[in-house]
């Protein structure tokens, strides 16, 4: 299951990599045969999947005769906003948005276009009806991810089980996604979700302070965790650990396949991601 790593660290406002240059939108590299500029506008830089896409974009770039420059949108809806109005103002021929918001970055998708700027859209879709603001989507299944997730729950548990759900960034498609998809197949199922909740972004320390809350709720109650990110799951198990329960005894799913998560796998902490 793939799909969004965790944020670190927070900026206070929109942070340029690299500069722009002037270019007319309405000319494809093949008709100037010119190097045409294009934009990433990263969802979160301190996202160490987005920063890892973010630097594949720049150099893979150079392979189509593009030059790429990079906004970080440092996990703000509004920043990231700006950042595609700011690149609109700098004459892009394209811009391919990570969004934090997929609500929220509409009306600047929609300036993008009346701008006659190719828009693409990364990890997160637009809304269903949406689809006429960009041209194209990459990303992974994550209503696949969130239904692996409660297939692997039933699975563990056929007897049922008692679970909490920590959710990714509030408003995210792939948080709206995997909780989406993850919901009814579970409530169809034997197991019981005590409780879901999902983050402000996607932070470590958050998704520690939603388990710490569980914990004080539900306590040996909770025989497993879904958690939205393999880098999320890293806080429920620090607050596993804190509060003294056996993390070896549960059931923990996360999603993404990051290297924290193949690694809490190798130690036992995490059963799948």
């Amino acid at each position: 299951m793939a799909g969004c790593g965790d944020k670190t660290e927070k900026a206070t406002e929109v942070t340029e990599v690299g500069t722009v240059e002037e270019t007319n939108a309405e000319q494809t590299v093949a008709e100037t045969g010119e190097e045409a500029t294009i934009a990433f506008i990263c969802a979160d830089m301190g996202n160490p999947s987005q920063a890892y896409a973010a630097s594949l974009f720049e150099a893979y770039a150079k392979d189509y005769n593009l030059k790429a420059v990079v906004f970080n949108a440092a996990g703000d809806a509004q920043l990231e906003a700006s950042s595609v109005q700011q690149a609109i103002a700098q004459g892009v021929a394209a811009i391919y948005v990570n969004p934090n918001d997929i609500n929220a970055i509409l009306p600047a998708l929609q300036e993008a276009k009346d701008a006659g700027i190719i828009v693409g859209m990364f990890s997160s879709d637009v809304p269903v009806g949406s689809e006429d603001l960009r041209d194209f989507f990459v990303g992974v299944d994550d209503n696949q991810a969130g239904v692996e997730a409660a297939n692997a729950f039933i699975a563990n548990f056929p007897n049922g089980a008692k679970i909490v759900e920590v959710g990714g960034q509030a408003g995210h498609d792939a948080q709206i996604k995997r909780h989406g998809a993850f919901e009814p197949v579970i409530s169809a199922s034997n197991i019981e979700v005590l409780g879901s909740q999902a983050c402000d972004q996607w932070s470590t320390d958050q998704a520690l302070a939603i388990m710490d809350d569980f914990i004080v709720k539900y306590g040996d109650q909770i025989e497993g965790v879904f958690c939205h990110w393999d880098g999320g799951l890293t806080g429920v198990i620090q607050a596993l650990d804190a509060a003294g329960m056996d993390t070896k005894g549960m059931f923990l799913v996360g999603i993404d396949g990051s290297q924290s998560g193949v690694q809490q796998v190798k130690d036992g902490t995490q059963d799948l991601t």
